[in-house]
């Protein structure tokens, strides 16, 4: 499968296993443990719930109402997911963590390939590590198998490029289709557009036009992907084509949708945090961009990150994951590039100043910080949740940071301190970070859904958007105008807009009350 050959057996199948160990901590630990995150795996998990309930596998729904925003092709597989674990958060997420780890595979794959397997392992070890990519692992939504196909399509393109089989060609149309039934146009807009760039600079435009015509590969994509287009136009015609690929598609680029805007280098900040705690290893890579022309393979992977990078960029509608598409190849570079030589306080700077941060976050909070936030809910949330920043949360901090700077002293190799970088993020992250941040904003509107469920109470959202609180209720509910009489579901800083009303659940932010008068 790899160049290297004469690699140690021992050595491969201890890095082999270092990567499952990765994979399990980082995708899989937690599936189930922490609550629904809104917006985003609140909408998704719940429109699989009502395509559960309804027996209709064609069109998804949310509150009853038709949701255009994805495609089908995720919804099957969270589908599938939950007839066979339950309607949980396990079951939901699960295909997440399936697609990321094929991803993760197919990356190591793709650098043995190309290189060895030690470099192989640095940059799948890299790739689990990285903040985005733990995070989008574990997420109830299309992105993790849409980076999966992504991958997939230019990994074979430039296996095309190299053998001349035809037998890619097929492939990539197969693994395109399958990314436009998990998201639509942008799974074949990024191979399509970055194949042309590289095959036009190597003088080879003949030949990408002869593959992107290919009949056969025409119609295998028509048949895999355009199968669910045809079948849903035809249920609800004009609207899913307005809904589908005027607002949810076009609309995206020519303006933000929902407040999701920002400036040009909106994704540099998004960058800088996104890859934590190996920042320091993507710009190393970087900064010898010139040395990535001389090279085919690297000419081809710093094509497909800059196109990502610039194309979002001038994107009216800004979304920190929509750069992750992009990530694929920084990966494949960190492990092509890998050299020993890394400085070790430079490998551990990033993470260790995000310890430091976080370390302090409280302190910052608790003397003066929440009077500079201006968003009353965001405050609301985090003056009832500093009890969270518990003797644990310091202790956990103070030691990554202790032994961060032990491993800059002692005399280990850079693999060895890759390899500690990485669990100890993975760590901090997984069991301590996002539990934190969920306990703090998702819990409230579980506990509070769980109390509306319980007593069958027909609730009314008011000023506030929380699917998650519908998936756990498991039961639509009403966005009128509070009256007299009503259960409401609001955030505790707009009750002063209900006259008089009776608290049944409050706690951090969030408030479900009955309305004696409006």
């Amino acid at each position: 499968m790899f160049r290297d050959s004469t690699e140690d057996k021992y050595a491969s199948a201890w890095m082999q296993f270092l990567l499952v160990i990765a994979l399990f901590f980082s995708f899989y630990a937690t599936l189930g443990w922490l609550p629904l995150f809104d917006l985003d795996e609140g909408a998704f998990s719940e429109a699989t719930r009502e395509m559960l309930e309804s027996g209709n596998y064609l069109t998804t729904y949310l509150n009853g109402e038709l949701r255009f925003d994805k495609p089908i092709f995720i919804y099957w597989f969270q589908l599938l997911s939950v007839k066979s674990f339950g309607l949980n958060e396990f079951a939901v997420r699960f295909p997440s963590a399936v697609a990321a780890t094929l991803w993760v595979l197919a990356t190591y794959w793709f650098i043995g390939k190309n290189s060895d397997t030690r470099k192989a392992f640095i940059g799948a070890f890299v790739m689990i590590a990285s903040l985005q990519i733990t995070i989008i692992a574990k997420a109830a939504i299309a992105d993790a198998l849409l980076n999966l196909f992504i991958a997939l399509s230019l990994f074979m393109l430039y296996r095309l490029y190299l053998s001349r089989k035809e037998k890619y060609i097929y492939f990539t149309f197969v693994f395109v289709a399958l990314g436009t039934l998990t998201k639509g146009p942008v799974a074949i807009m990024i191979p399509l557009v970055v194949s042309l760039l590289f095959f036009v600079i190597k003088g080879e435009w003949k030949f990408w036009l002869k593959s992107v015509f290919n009949y056969k590969g025409i119609l295998l994509f028509l048949a895999i992907a355009g199968s669910w287009y045809l079948l849903e136009y035809m249920d609800q015609g004009e609207k899913f084509v307005n809904g589908f690929f005027f607002k949810h598609n076009l609309s995206r680029f020519s303006g933000a949708m929902e407040g999701h805007y920002g400036s040009l280098f909106y994704y540099i900040p998004v960058f800088l945090l996104g890859l934590l705690p190996f920042t320091s290893l993507h710009i190393r890579t970087l900064r010898g961009v010139k040395k990535l022309f001389t090279n085919d393979l690297y000419l081809y992977l710093i094509l497909w990150f800059l196109f990502v990078f610039v194309f979002f960029s001038f994107s009216g509608t800004k979304l920190p994951h929509y750069i992750i598409y992009g990530y694929t190849p920084l990966f494949v570079l960190v492990g092509l590039l890998w050299s020993e030589k890394v400085s070790a306080a430079w490998l551990m700077i990033p993470s260790l100043l995000l310890y430091i941060l976080l370390l302090v976050l409280p302190l910052f909070l608790h003397f003066g910080g929440l009077g500079k936030i201006e968003d009353a809910y965001a405050v609301s949330i985090l003056k009832d949740s500093m009890i969270l920043f518990d003797w644990r949360y310091f202790v956990t901090l103070s030691l990554a940071i202790v032994f961060s700077l032990i491993m800059i002293k002692i005399n280990q190799g850079a693999f060895v301190k890759v390899v500690f970088v990485g669990f100890v993020f993975i760590m901090i992250i997984n069991f301590l970070i996002l539990p934190l941040v969920a306990h703090a904003k998702q819990t409230p509107i579980k506990e509070a859904a769980a109390i509306a469920k319980e007593r069958n109470y027909d609730v009314t959202m008011y000023q506030i958007n929380v699917p998650t609180f519908i998936f756990y209720l498991q039961k639509k509910v009403s966005r009128a105008v509070p009256k007299a009489g009503d259960i409401v579901l609001t955030k505790s800083n707009k009750l002063d807009s209900l006259k008089k009303y009776d608290i049944i659940y409050k706690n951090r932010g969030i408030a479900l009350v009955k309305v004696e008068e409006k």
